[in-house]
């Protein structure tokens, strides 16, 4: 779910850290050509900074500005480093139990094999001796 119509977390994202990397002077300009509001840019960085981005929540603070741009920087690249050390990790362990599910599968298919080799083979019937010789 995004926290505006039209844009995904993924742009939203790419906004907040180009307008962040901007000069003094040079933001206003940046928002008119891209036709985004101030307010809507102080949501989006609430959003991605202070938030959860993804679930469209933004904190409800009274106060801007708590975090220095150059920390909340930090701290978002912190979580996104910190994201793909999870996604990795999951990738990793995804491969891995499609690894031992393989094992699983050739494991069953030779001890079925075994099974039926050994039902294919006589039984060894023991020998007995006729009651009327003794």
């Amino acid at each position: 779910m995004s926290i505006t119509p039209g844009f995904t977390a993924v742009e939203i994202r790419r906004f907040v850290h180009e307008y962040d990397g901007l000069a003094y002077g040079h933001k206003s300009p940046w928002l008119a050509e891209r036709k985004l509001s101030r307010h809507r840019l102080a949501r989006w960085r609430d959003a991605v900074y202070e938030g959860d981005l993804e679930r469209g929540l933004i904190p409800r603070e009274g106060s801007y500005m708590t975090i220095p741009p150059g920390k909340r920087s930090a701290l978002e690249k912190a979580r996104a480093a910190e994201q793909a050390r999870h996604e990795a990790e999951v990738a990793e362990l995804t491969a891995r139990v499609r690894e031992l599910e393989g094992s699983n599968y050739a494991l069953g298919k030779a001890i079925g094999l075994l099974h039926s080799l050994n039902e294919a083979e006589p039984a060894d019937t023991p020998t007995t001796t006729d009651p009327s010789n003794s």
